[in-house]
């Protein structure tokens, strides 16, 4: 697997793990539900249960990428290309699905699904 390809997998899987840090760690915090358009107290405690979830769905997408590079610098290359591709197509497809569903959020999505899209690139074209 390329190396520019692993390391733009490696920024999808960081920016990956800051969302779950946001949703799961820090999401009580005005600063942090504020960032993802709710405008009080109430509505953070409404969403909570389901940021908290979400969170945890990009740290196991994160976790991906890191068994697959892992499985990759320890020689099993396909194995591992596998999974951080498949890793990384999830990605792209929660960050498309966001983009599709909330014009609002555009900036956001495309955080979410431009480095792996990029990773996957790098992987099939080098």
């Amino acid at each position: 697997m390329p190396l520019i390809a692993q390391v733009l997998a490696l920024v999808a899987a960081a920016i990956h793990v800051l969302f779950f840090y946001l949703e799961s760690v820090t999401f009580t915090r005005p600063a942090t539900w504020a960032r993802f358009g709710l405008r009080s107290q109430e509505q953070a405690d409404i969403v909570r249960p389901m940021a908290f979830n979400q969170g945890f769905y990009n740290l196991f997408l994160a976790g991906g990428v890191i068994l697959g590079l892992a499985l990759v610098a320890a020689g099993s290359v396909e194995a591992g290309r596998a999974i951080v591709l498949f890793a990384c197509a999830c990605m792209v497809l929660a960050g498309t699905v966001l983009l599709a569903t909330s014009r609002a959020l555009a900036r956001s999505a495309v955080i979410q699904l431009v480095p792996p899209a990029l990773a996957i690139l790098a992987a099939l074209i080098f």
